[in-house]
């Protein structure tokens, strides 16, 4: 696991590859089909550019397989400054079954720990059971299930959200 401040060529090239994976796979964190391949690489450029955004990333045989990424509030937002968000969280389909998401969900944590945030939120379609299994596993509660969260091949599909102090 790495959380690295630069993403090489090599590693934007990556990062795409597993996310049209994922994307494909149906756990694409809000698309549903891939991007032109111009945009999703904009899409992982600019990551890296926003100084609230702290992307983790997670390698299998030195190729990147999998991220997600810890957002802080807006400056404007002191009364919830304590709490940040995990968002973007996929494995590419090629790299399940060896633990990664656990890997990543926990260096997400660490990383939103050593930022000083005592909180974490985060929400998933309520299609992705294996990122759900993820959370439970390291012990987000679910505090809230939206009806309307996502609209796939014209049926709504249920969000939940999820929350873990870290202590």
């Amino acid at each position: 696991m790495e959380s690295p401040s630069r993403l090489s060529n090599d590693d934007i090239h990556e990062l795409c590859d597993a996310a049209e994976e994922a994307i494909l796979a149906g756990g694409g964190f809000g698309w549903l089909t891939p991007p032109p391949r111009q945009v999703m690489e904009d899409y992982w450029r600019g990551v890296q550019m926003i100084p609230e955004r702290h992307l983790v990333v997670a390698r299998l045989d030195k190729v990147v397989a999998g991220s997600c990424q810890i957002v802080r509030p807006p400056k404007n937002n002191e009364a919830q400054a304590f709490v940040c968000q995990l968002t973007t969280f996929f494995v590419s389909p090629w790299a399940r079954g060896h633990g990664l998401a656990q890997m990543i969900v926990a260096e997400a944590e660490a990383l939103a720990k050593s930022k000083g945030f005592l909180m974490i939120n985060l929400d998933v379609r309520s299609t992705q059971d294996r990122a759900i299994q993820s959370f439970e596993a390291r012990g987000f509660t679910r505090y809230a299930v939206n009806e309307h969260y996502a609209r796939v091949d014209d049926s709504y599909v249920q969000g939940y959200y999820y929350q873990k102090e870290l202590k």
